[in-house]
């Protein structure tokens, strides 16, 4: 199994490449890794570049599962299936989800001050993220934009799991993945240098725009 891609910038790049025809979009990429990637994007495509804050919801007992996702301006969004599977209600999971939404509330300040979240209504919006495992992030940053009416909605994502991007077709415009693999096991797997981003970093990728 080798490497996709070197890093996230050279993922963007290449990303970048199958979304033409989108001058002035707003691309919004989901923190922290999308970031790097939604960079070489939003200068190919001359739109805005911001960061739409999502935060994974985790299985009570083992929180690096995801069992459902926030996105700012949002309603929590539930993998049903492996809820149902864990025997876990939306109940259960209350407390999780305000500790959540406080952390979502504390990044936004952090990455965009007082400034409010681009104008989506009547816009054509891409959404950048540097892979898509279980799609649940990603699906919760749909809903919320689309309840904000743009007038198209991309997903766009280097890499991805076939099954989760097949769901993920439901609930966008249009989907651009560059590649499904069929052993995808994690994003991480297909990029050569993966390091997590810090607020840092983020911060200054945004400036850098």
């Amino acid at each position: 199994m080798g490497h996709l891609f070197t890093d996230r910038a050279e993922a963007g790049a290449l990303l970048a490449e199958r979304l033409p025809g989108r001058r002035d979009a707003v691309v919004l990429a989901l923190p922290r890794g999308g970031v790097a990637v939604a960079l070489p994007v939003a200068r190919r495509l001359g739109g805005v570049l911001d960061v739409l804050v999502t935060r994974k919801i985790g299985y009570p007992e083992s929180p690096e599962l995801g069992v459902g996702a926030l996105a700012e301006g949002g309603e929590p969004v539930f993998d049903e299936e492996l809820m149902g599977r864990l025997g876990l209600t939306m109940a259960d999971l209350d407390e999780v989800v305000e500790r959540e939404r406080a952390e979502l509330e504390r990044r936004v300040r952090v990455y965009r001050g007082s400034r409010p979240l681009p104008t989506v209504a009547g816009h054509d919006v891409v959404v950048v993220d540097d892979g898509l495992a279980t799609g649940v992030t990603a699906r919760a940053a749909l809903r919320a934009l689309r309840a904000a009416e743009p007038d198209r909605l991309t997903l766009a994502a280097p890499v991805g799991a076939a099954r989760t991007v097949k769901m993920l077709r439901g609930e966008a415009d249009e989907v651009v993945v560059l590649a499904t693999p069929p052993d995808f096991f994690a994003v991480g797997q297909w990029y050569e240098h993966f390091d997590q981003l810090t607020d840092a970093e983020v911060l200054s990728l945004l400036r850098s725009r």
